[in-house]
């Protein structure tokens, strides 16, 4: 028996990690990809949250899913490898979740026909109700802040810092979401955002 379409292992976490029993709570699905690996299938599940993750609760979220995935009678004795991760730093920014979690960060954006680097700064809705973004710039006088319509965003990836940044420019950004990889402050290991990915792999 196959393991079951993306959209079926899709259906089936979605009902569970938005739910307060789950590891931690307050999870997003970010994307599942079912592939074939030899005579295994590899299911890769990428999940977040505001507050990132650290090593021992992206394992505790592994065997969770792991005990979902073997509930469902679709997979019968299929054997499949699991692989549970967070979003690597090469991510597209669609959302507006993934801006909040992103501040402080730099990132390439493209508005239109431009392209700018900077580093993102508080997301907020105006008195109009529109979703405005604030971009830190750099400049030879100092940081200065620029305010964009979210919609006015075409793409936007984090770059990799192999640098610590300017504090100036973190504070006008309003630091970094609490939890989330701090340029400033970087861990011994990685969390949620940062260039390597936690992952814990589980096989059936």
């Amino acid at each position: 028996m196959p393991v079951p379409s993306r959209e079926r292992v899709v259906a089936l976490l979605s009902a569970h990690v938005a739910g307060p029993g789950f590891t931690d709570g307050d999870l997003d699905l970010e994307d599942v990809t079912v592939s074939k690996a030899g005579a295994h299938s590899v299911v890769k599940v990428i999940v977040d949250r505001d507050s990132g993750f650290e090593l021992d609760a992206l394992a505790r979220l592994s065997h969770e899913i792991s005990d979902i995935l073997d509930a469902a009678t679709e997979f019968g004795d299929t054997a499949y490898n699991l692989e549970v991760t967070t979003p690597g730093v090469d991510r597209p920014l669609t959302e507006p979740r993934h801006w909040r979690r992103a501040r402080g960060r730099m990132v390439t954006v493209v508005l239109g026909d431009e392209t700018i680097d900077a580093r993102v700064g508080e997301l907020r809705t105006s008195e109009g109700g529109t979703a405005e973004l604030d971009l830190v710039l750099r400049s030879r006088t100092g940081p200065t802040l620029r305010t964009v319509p979210l919609d006015a965003v075409t793409s936007a990836t984090v770059q990799v810092e192999f640098k610590k940044p300017n504090p100036a420019e973190l504070e006008m950004a309003g630091g970094v979401t609490p939890g989330r990889f701090d340029p400033l402050n970087p861990p011994e290991e990685p969390v949620s955002g940062d260039e390597d990915d936690d992952s814990d792999d589980e096989s059936r």
